[in-house]
């Protein structure tokens, strides 16, 4: 059992006390709801978030934002959402083993969160443990999501800028990109932009997001190469002029709003084990006529 986590230590950056505050939120361990209500929220920290289709190279990406930000003296904190295996519920990937040059840097912390099997991909917790992760010092907190799926859209409901990290060869795929992703996007990087039809790609996408009308933000469309450091400096220059921009109008109530929403969700659904919805399952599928409506409304819908 943890001991008491020291706000005024977690406060001041003591990793100690941030690793097991994390700990104590992400797995309802007691006194973590405490600790949730006592978090002052006195500074302001901006998350951004980083997502996109597998293989854009978005850990690459984050990778090349930490050097940058360490060079400029600040402290970052990194939040890698892995997917997990749907049998087992442990993580399939471990996106620190791409960023391991900052392991042990004293300005960088990276922690992995499973999605533990989570409907959309992105970790139940996260909501907890990027607010825990706001009040330990950190100058900018930087969400990178698994890229599958709903996760994809979900991360504009957690961070306050959106980067969607995109290839060129996803530019035979530019129409498909009005439905989920040209939604949520508050800029559009082109990585690995050394290759073919990566200009073609970017004019292509700037005519597209220069037709959704005028608004406070125009969205930019950058190139970059992270692996050789290209465009990381515009990149961030882009995200926080977004960020100053952002907190002026209402969508930073429209965040807190889906955060409320979400964990209001989550606090219903916090008796309910997917662990043990399989036993009950396993259980009663073997039966004739098993009716999974029928058996969700006799064990949860009452």
């Amino acid at each position: 059992m943890f001991k008491t986590i020291d706000i005024n230590a977690l406060m001041s950056g003591d990793y100690r006390q941030l690793a097991r505050a994390i700990t104590l939120v992400e797995n309802d361990m007691p006194g973590g709801a405490e600790l949730l209500r006592q978090l002052p929220f006195s500074k302001p920290v901006p998350v951004i978030g980083l997502t996109g289709p597998p293989g854009a190279g978005k850990s690459s990406l984050v990778n090349a934002l930490i050097t940058f930000l360490v060079k400029q003296n600040k402290k970052v904190g990194i939040i890698a959402v892995d997917p997990t295996s749907p049998f087992n519920f442990g993580s399939l990937l471990g996106d620190r083993i791409r960023m391991s040059e900052h392991f042990n840097h004293p300005n960088v912390y990276i922690r992995s969160l499973a999605t533990r099997g989570s409907l959309g991909g992105l970790s139940a917790k996260i909501f907890e443990v990027s607010d825990v992760m706001k009040n330990a010092g950190f100058d900018v907190i930087i969400i990178e999501t698994v890229g599958v799926g709903q996760s994809e859209v979900e991360i504009a409901g957690i961070a306050d800028t959106t980067a969607v990290v995109l290839v060129p060869e996803a530019g035979d795929e530019v129409q498909t990109l009005k439905s989920g992703l040209m939604e949520i996007a508050d800029i559009f990087v082109i990585n690995k932009s050394d290759r073919e039809g990566a200009d073609i790609f970017v004019k292509n996408l700037s005519a597209l997001v220069h037709g959704r009308g005028a608004s406070d933000w125009q969205i930019p469309v950058l190139k970059t190469v992270a692996t050789s450091q290209t465009g990381v400096p515009e990149l961030w220059e882009a995200l926080m002029a977004h960020n100053s921009v952002n907190v002026k109008d209402e969508r930073a109530t429209q965040l807190m709003t889906e955060k409320a929403y979400q964990l209001i969700l989550m606090h219903q659904m916090k008796g309910i084990a997917k662990d043990q919805l399989f036993n009950k399952i396993k259980d009663s599928a073997n039966k004739n006529g098993f009716n999974l409506y029928q058996f969700l409304q006799d064990n949860y819908f009452n």
